[in-house]
């Protein structure tokens, strides 16, 4: 029972790694706060991971709502009486356009789901960890942005992601004396209902991608992000953990 007695908000939970995460983390003993759009999704969710007899609650909203961030940790302890950590992993890809052709509403989406919406959570969460001694909060990123992950297409998407990593090295460097670490993951390839999950073409051409030859399942990211809040991952702090199947080593 890797996570036993701790209290995690798990946002994009409605689906994908998500799901997967707060599936994870409450059959490793968790009590889970799951976050999304999507009511419906986070009911049946929820309703699963109550009959393994977890613990769970769910709050749906928008993580581009500066409000909901904060409604998130508010209701974490007004249910489990805590917080010890965060796995804020809502995201989108958007529009796979080059940037003379993109619009400014798919930039201003993709800038403020991937990376405003990390602002809203930090300032939200960080001050409830602080007063409670501690804690780990992880950030899916990508390798998309980092390091030479460049792909076409990808600008608004490359752009928010490489903001992510920089604001997470600062957050740590920041917080680290307090107890809380700060870390975020870097995924591959992901068979999700986003990433191409029913679409056997998409899935090779991507799964070629990778020195692998496959990608991940949204339960290998979900166990990363165990490792990153659980007590495992100590002394890790502003890390960018790449899980990509070697994707990151075969673009250098």
């Amino acid at each position: 029972m890797e996570l036993a007695n701790k209290t995690l908000i798990v946002t994009g939970a409605s689906s994908g790694i998500g799901a997967a995460a707060a599936r994870l983390f409450a059959s490793e003993g968790a009590n889970v706060v799951l976050a999304a759009r999507r009511s419906d999704e986070l009911q049946s969710i929820a309703e699963d991971i109550t009959r393994c007899g977890g613990s769970v609650v769910y709050h749906a909203g928008d993580v581009l709502d500066q409000d909901y961030a904060g409604a998130l940790t508010e209701l974490a302890l007004q249910r489990f009486g805590s917080v010890h950590g965060a796995f804020n992993n809502a995201g989108v890809v958007g529009d796979m356009l080059s940037v003379p052709e993109m619009s400014f509403e798919n930039w201003n989406r993709v800038i403020s789901t991937n990376l405003t919406s990390a602002f809203w959570a930090a300032k939200a969460q960080i001050p409830v960890l602080k007063e409670q001694g501690g804690g780990s909060i992880v950030f899916t990123s990508s390798f998309v942005g980092f390091s030479n992950g460049g792909l076409p297409g990808m600008g608004a998407y490359a752009a928010s992601k490489a903001g992510l990593n920089g604001l997470v090295q600062s957050l740590a460097a920041e917080h680290a004396s307090e107890g809380i670490r700060i870390n975020a993951l870097l995924p591959g390839g992901t068979v999700t209902p986003a990433g191409g999950e029913g679409n056997p073409e998409a899935l090779k051409f991507v799964s070629d991608l990778h020195p692998m030859r496959r990608m991940a399942s949204a339960l290998e990211i979900a166990q990363a992000a165990l490792f990153l809040l659980s007590d495992r991952s100590q002394f890790m702090t502003g890390s960018p953990m790449i899980v990509d199947g070697g994707m990151s080593v075969r673009l250098l």
